[in-house]
């Protein structure tokens, strides 16, 4: 038997359509609300909870796999994969633009491409995160274009 979180965090992921994310403390609460307002996601925002504000990078990174949250940070830290397994994620997503408007519109990006294109159509195949397990460094440039 596990913790709380753990035996409940299948069972949210199934009820919820809206993408669950753990957002760091270094991500301004203005994108946190574009988050929740604009894009309608189930964001925790460590900044809110006492318990969580000062606890170290490594503890954010458990808890949000225990969660089964993916990751928002601008720490680049989290790309250690010694300090911070990829099997032990709900998936790590770092944010990198010049100011709060490319961050938004680069947060719109990552919405349609990761976590809607998922729940378009028939029911997701999966409840883990679309990017669990795994990390994006998400610039400007995110995604790619092809060729």
């Amino acid at each position: 038997m596990g913790t709380l979180a753990s035996e409940l965090a299948p069972h949210a992921q199934r009820l919820a359509a809206a993408p669950r994310v753990y957002v760091d403390a270094n991500v301004p609460a203005g994108l946190v609300t574009f988050m929740r307002e604009r894009l309608r996601w189930d964001a925790l925002f460590v900044v809110e909870h006492d318990d969580l504000r000062r606890a170290p990078d490594e503890e954010h990174y458990r808890l949000a796999g225990t969660l089964g949250r993916t990751l928002i940070s601008l720490d680049h830290d989290y790309f250690d994969d010694r300090r911070f397994p990829p099997e032990r994620s709900g998936g790590v997503i770092v944010l990198s633009a010049p100011d709060e408007r490319a961050m938004k519109q680069l947060l719109g990006r990552i919405d349609r491409t990761l976590f809607r294109s998922r729940h378009a159509g028939a029911a997701p195949q999966s409840t883990d995160p679309p990017l669990h397990g795994r990390k994006l460094h998400a610039d400007v440039d995110w995604p790619p274009r092809r060729r």
